[in-house]
């Protein structure tokens, strides 16, 4: 897990449940470090919350897009 790109199973198949996990854990640790560095800053905690969720949402489809890539199937050719 937490590698650059994304793997295909045994099958073939894009492999989505190791993507979506590594997805979720940068986009907590996106969520957190944004969540701490708007609290370093002193911007309201609501204000500072939606900020971190957004970057998180953002961080979590880029990992995905990253990952998923343009992969042909195993075997295609």
């Amino acid at each position: 897990m937490l590698c650059v790109r994304g793997k295909n199973n045994d099958d073939g198949s894009f492999n989505w449940k190791d993507a979506l996990l590594d997805a979720v854990i940068m986009a907590g640790l996106t969520f957190f470090t944004s969540l701490g560095g708007t609290s370093a800053v002193a911007i309201p905690t609501t204000q500072g919350i939606v900020a971190a969720a957004i970057a998180a949402g953002t961080e979590f489809f880029l990992v995905l897009a990253i990952k998923r890539g343009l992969r042909e199937k195993e075997g295609a050719r």
